[in-house]
């Protein structure tokens, strides 16, 4: 049976608790845990076993505790969920960050896979349109505050067709030539993927990423010599070697 027909929301949320403690100090011992869970030792030995009774972690008394690699498939995907639920609370539906930290802690264990594609497609589509960004979001964060005046739309739209306008001058006709490299990215930068130019290998590896045309990638850090490359794309966290995003053309958001 796959782990995640057996887990609980509890076993959830200590898979992710050793997740982020190995990423953290590379090593997890079961006093680590009970101290980031704030809970008794006797809890952490029994959900412990019950992990390790499911292959997700390798454990033994006094030893250790070490991710398998189908339970690193399992973190990821939880992390995943809680996440691509906190940013859309934050970036989407404007939430303070604690509040949406809270929530999508409460959440991330129901939602469904289908639902939270969705939650991300419409996260893609804000950071596309033109009518949507930062500040699309920060007017709903206005107007859940204050509420909205009428005929405060028609200017909006008068401003964003202005703003399409001189995007569409700075790029050029169709904003045609301005894709770069992703590569090329700073720290925190958004683009849409256009084009990936790899080959054989390279390509199957970036594909399989979730990395295709039409895609928004987020750069999160780059390494001090510029290799590897942090990226998020679909609500996952992918590291990408230079020379695999030389090869991947984005238009900056």
């Amino acid at each position: 049976m796959a782990y995640a027909d057996t887990l609980t929301a509890s076993l959830e949320d200590y898979l992710e608790a050793i997740f982020h403690i190995i990423a953290e100090k590379e090593a997890v011992r079961p006093k680590d845990i009970a101290r980031r869970l704030e809970v008794s030792n006797a809890s952490v030995t029994g959900a412990l076993r019950a992990l390790a009774e499911r292959s997700l972690i390798r454990y033994a008394p006094y030893d250790v505790i070490t991710l398998t690699p189908e339970g690193k498939v399992a973190a990821k995907d939880v992390i995943r969920r809680h996440e691509v639920l906190r940013d859309f609370f934050v970036k989407v539906l404007a939430v303070d960050a604690n509040d949406a930290d809270s929530a999508a802690c409460r959440m991330e264990h129901s939602i469904p896979k289908v639902i939270l594609e969705r939650f991300i497609k419409f996260a893609e589509f804000v950071d596309v349109c033109p009518r949507g960004g930062a500040k699309w979001v920060a007017g709903f964060g206005y107007y859940c505050e204050h509420g909205v005046e009428s005929g405060n739309c028609e200017n909006c739209i008068s401003l964003t067709l202005d703003e399409v306008a001189e995007a569409r001058k700075a790029k050029g006709v169709g904003g045609a030539g301005m894709s770069e490299k992703l590569k090329d990215l700073k720290p925190g930068q958004k683009g849409k993927v256009t084009k990936v130019a790899a080959r054989g290998e390279t390509n199957k590896r970036i594909v399989e990423m979730g990395v295709t045309p039409g895609t928004v990638v987020e750069v999160e850090r780059i390494a001090p010599l510029g290799d590897p490359i942090d990226i998020k794309v679909k609500g996952y966290h992918l590291s990408l070697r230079k020379e695999e995003a030389e090869k991947i053309e984005v238009a900056a958001l």
